[in-house]
């Protein structure tokens, strides 16, 4: 009889190509482990921009509330985060008020990440006479303040105001009022800049300390601290 077999197992060919790996070879761990890769990635990327996102300390503006070298997490959450390349925002628990550390876009250079407290919000009239700050008529408690520059007395700094700040606008002041670049000399901050509000500090370096001769010392007492 002629035809194929059907009860016998069929033979490769003499010359059959050879299977393109050994069936007995295990999977590539590479292979395994790209999804979880790529997932842990992605949220990543999604509560970077959504939620959450680092920022270090470069300069003395806001001492001594925060200090160089800390680094800290900033929350997007709370005043709605910006949508990347369409200009728009998520909604927010609520917008920012007198006395909430920011992080905004420079309004001079939108490249750039700066980090003050408000002081006033759309509505509020702000004066600044004798160092102090009033706030509609009031003067504001601000135990945050530092003047680092021994040498200026309170009538040597300047008068501003009074003004009220316009709809979708912040006023904004460093704590260290000396060495703060803010309101008062680029005026008012649109509020569609805001990146979002300085919680808590989650490392911290001291670069006037060495350790090694080399290596910045941490201040173990800031690691953990909420920005006030």
């Amino acid at each position: 009889m002629t035809g194929l077999d059907r009860s016998a197992p069929e033979d490769l060919a003499p010359n059959a190509p050879a299977p393109p790996w050994p069936r007995n070879r295990r999977p590539s761990p590479a292979r395994d482990y790209a999804p979880a890769v790529l997932v842990a990635l992605f949220c990543t990327l999604v509560i970077r921009i959504f939620v959450l996102q680092a920022f270090r300390i470069p300069s003395a503006s806001m001492e001594d509330t925060l200090a160089i070298g800390d680094y800290l997490f900033v929350n997007k959450l709370v005043f709605g985060p910006r949508i990347p390349f369409l200009g728009r925002r998520l909604p927010g628990l609520r917008s920012p008020v007198p006395g909430d550390v920011i992080v905004f876009k420079y309004p001079l250079d939108p490249t750039k990440d700066y980090i003050k407290r408000c002081i006033a919000v759309a509505g509020q009239e702000v004066e600044i006479r004798d160092q102090q700050v009033w706030v509609d008529g009031r003067l504001s408690a601000e135990p945050y303040v530092k003047f680092s520059d021994s040498s200026l007395g309170p009538g040597d700094r300047g008068h501003f105001g009074p003004l009220t700040v316009p709809a979708g606008q912040l006023f904004v002041l460093g704590d260290n009022r000396d060495l703060s670049h803010d309101s008062r000399a680029w005026g008012m901050l649109d509020q569609r800049l805001v990146l979002g509000r300085a919680s808590l500090i989650y490392w911290s370096w001291d670069r006037d300390r060495k350790l090694f001769g080399w290596l910045p010392a941490p201040r173990w007492g800031r690691i953990g601290a909420r920005v006030q």
